[in-house]
């Protein structure tokens, strides 16, 4: 049977989701427990690849296991991983139903604050620069015009991979912090972070408008000289999937 697993995690301690040799990552830690509770070698397939450091308020994940699964399991697993994983559920789904490639869309929150506070600092990101949320908005507005979002990925790759539909981009604020909300079907590496870098060049006027639209026309990520934005502030916080994925 293949399994979703929903779950969330404070990505501070991880070298991000993905596995690596030597490294703590979030799926690491996800495969040893399950493993280790299941008395079997469990495998797990993320529906993306968060960054070092980035948190996830709704993450999911799928593996295959040959029996039931209790319904105190889910418990049982939570007190065994570390206190930054929580799991919220794990369902049965259709056979061959996949993590990643049946998402529909993926929602990223950006948090900064303008005042430095030692409580939001793994959480936020101190920006000590005056922002114009009105032009970043306006700048936010343009990228749901294109679809080829090369200069904001990390590692140039061929053309069709760097193609991405975004279907909401916007700041808001209240008197806590600003937050930058993005929905596409998939993201780049780094994209997220980077397109908010360059975001925060136009609210503080060291570009413009229309050197923010020349940015994402030449496809280039050199062309792009603002720095990404640090990792504490960035939340994936949803997942849409079809409903007839569940059985």
């Amino acid at each position: 049977m293949r399994f979703f697993i929903e779950l969330s995690y404070n990505g501070k301690s991880y070298h991000g989701w993905q596995t690596q040799s030597e490294v703590n990552s979030v799926e690491g830690q996800l495969e040893y427990c399950l493993s280790k509770l299941l008395n079997t070698s469990i495998n797990i397939v993320g529906a993306g690849r968060t960054d070092r450091g980035v948190h996830a308020k709704q993450m999911f994940a799928h593996f295959d296991f040959e029996e039931k699964i209790s319904s105190n399991f889910v418990k049982r697993l939570n007190l065994f991983l570390p206190k930054s994983i929580y799991v919220s559920n794990i369902f049965p789904v259709k056979k061959h139903i996949h993590a990643r490639f049946n998402a529909l869309r993926r929602t990223y929150k950006y948090y900064l604050k303008s005042e430095k506070n030692p409580f939001f600092q793994d959480f936020s990101w101190h920006c000590f620069y005056p922002l114009d949320i009105q032009r970043m908005n306006l700048a936010s507005q343009i990228l749901m015009k294109y679809k080829d979002f090369s200069s904001f990925c990390k590692k140039r790759k061929d053309k069709k991979n760097n193609i991405c539909d975004i279907y909401h981009a916007d700041w808001s604020r209240n008197k806590i912090h600003f937050c930058f909300t993005i929905e596409a079907n998939r993201f780049l590496r780094n994209m997220v972070r980077s397109i908010i870098g360059t975001l925060i060049d136009v609210g503080r006027g060291k570009i413009s408008i229309n050197q923010f639209i020349e940015i994402i026309e030449l496809k280039n990520p050199n062309t792009c000289s603002s720095p990404s934005v640090p990792a504490c502030g960035l939340f994936l916080t949803k997942i849409l999937y079809p409903e007839d994925i569940f059985l």
